[in-house]
């Protein structure tokens, strides 16, 4: 898929190079900028990668404007996988955290997303829309009914964070048939703080886009946070029912799938 700004492209990786270039933007922004680290990081080769990356396809931004010979054209990424492509008896990313069993339960087809990042260069402009549009694309191609996945907060201060939590647990949490929960041990509370006593302008100000983004589009987040020390984030669980979706975002899936078809 071409943007209609002619040098965007949105497509997934078809190879080891494209997953590579991948894994060098996910280091840049996670490691080097958020602090991240892992067993399977490759500090030499500024890789960020883990074991669950062979199941997923992965997402491309590209650039066509850059050089290939002296930058990567990827730009932006994001992480995707069906539960109809998960091999039997494997486990989601997500679950590493958080209990699923309303999801796995619900006989709807899922998808987990994940590792979704941009390049410093292009946050603000319409790169971010080319993804969305791709994902939007893939999302139609497959039937996927409901999209989940973890997004984060930097840094594992619960406390300083309570504002945002609060707001997110008593004003976004998903409905009972949704509702994933944080496992123990490094799962917390999310509503830390009663409803009247923080300032909600300021909480949802500190609330990080893409979390902001997936609650535009309809989504709720799950029962409870996860203290992540090794990636230096406290993360939260997005659930997002196609069915609940916004008119006027489901408005443009469908225009897109109309003109695909």
């Amino acid at each position: 898929m071409i943007g209609e700004d002619g040098f965007f492209v949105v497509r997934l990786a078809e190879g080891s190079e494209d997953l590579i270039a991948a894994q060098r933007l996910r280091y840049q922004v996670f490691v080097e900028e958020l602090g991240a680290d892992g067993p399977l990081v490759d500090h030499a080769h500024r890789l960020e990668r883990d074991a669950f990356d062979p199941l997923f396809d992965h997402l491309l931004l590209i650039d066509t404007r850059r050089d290939a010979l002296t930058q990567d054209q990827v730009v932006g990424v994001y992480r995707l996988l069906r539960s109809d492509a998960l091999p039997p008896g494997s486990a989601f990313y997500s679950e590493g955290e958080y209990d699923l069993t309303p999801l796995r339960s619900s006989g709807r087809r899922l998808m987990e997303l994940g590792r979704s990042c941009i390049h410093p260069d292009y946050r603000g402009g319409t790169g971010l829309m080319h993804l969305w549009n791709g994902l939007a694309d893939y999302v139609l191609r497959h039937g996927v009914e409901v999209m989940f996945g973890t997004a984060s907060f930097h840094g594992t201060d619960v406390e300083a964070l309570a504002p945002a939590l609060s707001l997110l647990a008593q004003n976004h949490l998903a409905p009972q048939a949704l509702r994933v929960r944080a496992k123990p041990p490094h799962g917390v509370a999310m509503d830390r703080l009663p409803e009247g006593s923080y300032d909600r302008r300021a909480a949802m100000a500190s609330v990080p886009p893409l979390i902001k983004a997936y609650l535009r589009l309809g989504g709720f987040v799950g029962e409870g946070a996860w203290v992540d020390h090794q990636f230096n984030t406290t993360d939260v669980c997005l659930v997002m029912d196609a069915a609940r979706m916004s008119a006027k975002h489901r408005a443009h899936y469908l225009k897109r799938q109309e003109r695909t078809e």
